[in-house]
């Protein structure tokens, strides 16, 4: 499986988890009995990671939100920052930008037409924020 769909994967499995609110071993569990669907251990790795720092990615996501409120936010972008966050924080072998425009491509085809700009925005600000370059934004 390539890294963006291992990527998208992931994605599926933390907003899986942010409507039926079960951990995400127990989704991967049922996606195995369920089907013959194999998660791959790149998504595992970064939607288990998502799950056990989420106080610490809430924080980053409320900070850099300006505005709104965290019950606010559409699903698939509460998810997506989750996701993009993480990788930003956790995975050093992978380029910001890449997180940034992976989670952007997501927002396209999963989200609503506002939740590719504000996702590209508020990730801009957490990479700005990390201390990062190479966040490749968009709209400058």
């Amino acid at each position: 499986m390539k890294r963006h769909e291992a990527r998208e994967q992931a994605f599926v499995l933390i907003f899986e988890r942010s409507i039926n609110h079960d951990n995400t071993e127990q989704i991967i569990d049922a996606a195995g009995l369920s089907s013959d669907i194999i998660i791959d251990e790149f998504a595992e790795k970064i939607a288990v990671g998502v799950e056990e720092n989420e106080d610490v990615l809430n924080a980053q996501i409320e900070k850099n939100i300006r505005g709104w409120k965290m019950n606010r936010l559409s699903k698939v972008a509460l998810a997506l920052l989750k996701l993009s966050i993480f990788e930003m924080m956790f995975e050093k072998d992978i380029p910001v930008s890449v997180s940034i425009n992976e989670a952007i491509d997501l927002a396209k085809k999963y989200g609503g037409a506002d939740d590719a700009p504000f996702v590209n925005g508020v990730l801009g600000s957490v990479a700005k924020e990390l201390g990062e370059k190479d966040t490749d934004e968009k709209d400058h």
